[in-house]
């Protein structure tokens, strides 16, 4: 079992890995093989599995725990794997993180639980206890979109005190709030802010954000990291060039107003692109032939 290193702090392009499914419940074992060498060979530095682009909470555990083991066989050592560990039930949420520490995974990351709403306290506490708990470091995913409660930059300011949580994967959209994050992490210097929306990718790159956990950049993860290093060497012009470019794979986006509109885009891209299929976890469903026949006309056009 090979665990690669994760640096302190996380930084760079760590995709939020899609789940190549064959059935219900099934894994595409061959796709998820195509995806990680895809990924890999496209220079990133991490993979994050089970997120929401990974449609974390609507795998059953078998599933979650087959993802796990193959997902860090795969990556074998070549960059480190993070695992979602979001659920509703603080024993599941530990179980998985061992599946997690045993399989070789490098750092685990959760959400605010997501069914009752709690204070900022409450929060705290929460997280304070689970991390006591880990047998891996911990980072932080604020999506309040989808979990309704969200880590507030104060709450952050008072975990940044225990050691074993490692950052924050911020995901609100809120620029103002991403900065805010940023400020916070000053009091570590091995406290990491990474931001999930790629519009703002390059804005948090120049105040400070480590890197970007970008769903696009399972589709071209070369794009997302030429524009990181061309951040990293100054290079202004290359990270505009590189920003309009991934600013057009918006169009596979927001090709319906659905929710799930982002998730059947990018399997759909996957699918056209002969890397894994484009079947999606219940209760969605993979986009029809009109909506491939758009995907493949932008994707023809990139």
């Amino acid at each position: 079992m090979k665990t690669a290193t994760l640096p302190a702090p996380l930084r760079g392009i760590v995709p939020p890995m899609v789940t190549p499914l064959a059935g219900r419940d099934e894994l595409d074992h061959a796709g998820l093989e195509r995806l990680i060498q895809h990924l890999v060979g496209g220079g990133v530095h991490g993979l994050f599995i089970l997120g929401s682009n990974g449609e974390g909470p609507s795998h059953g555990y078998r599933l979650r725990s087959e993802l796990i083991e193959r997902t860090c066989a795969l990556a074998a050592g070549r960059v480190p794997v993070l695992v979602g560990i979001t659920d509703t039930a603080n024993v599941e949420a530990l179980r998985v993180a061992r599946i997690a520490a045993e399989s070789g995974a490098a750092a685990v990351v959760t959400t605010t639980p997501y069914y009752f709403p709690l204070t900022q306290e409450e929060l705290a506490g929460y997280i304070e206890r689970l991390a006591g708990q880990l047998p891996l470091p911990l980072l932080l995913y604020n999506m309040p979109r989808l979990t309704k409660v969200a880590f507030e930059p104060e709450t952050v300011a008072r975990l940044l005190q225990h050691r074993n949580i490692i950052g924050i994967k911020d995901t609100s959209g809120d620029i103002d709030i991403l900065r805010q994050f940023t400020e916070v992490a000053r009091g570590r210097e091995d406290f990491a802010v990474v931001v999930g929306p790629e519009r703002l990718l390059p804005e948090g790159l120049a105040f400070g954000v480590h890197g970007g956990v970008c769903g696009g950049s399972n589709l071209f993860p070369e794009w997302f990291v030429a524009l990181y290093d061309a951040h990293r060497r100054g290079d202004a012009a290359e990270v505009e060039r590189r920003h309009a470019q991934i600013a057009r794979l918006q169009e596979i986006y927001r090709l319906t107003e659905a929710g799930s509109a982002m998730l059947r885009g990018v399997k759909c891209t996957l699918s056209l692109k002969g890397i894994c299929g484009d079947l999606t976890a219940e209760p969605f469903e993979p986009y029809g032939e009109v909506e491939r026949a758009r995907i493949a006309a932008i994707l023809e056009s990139l």
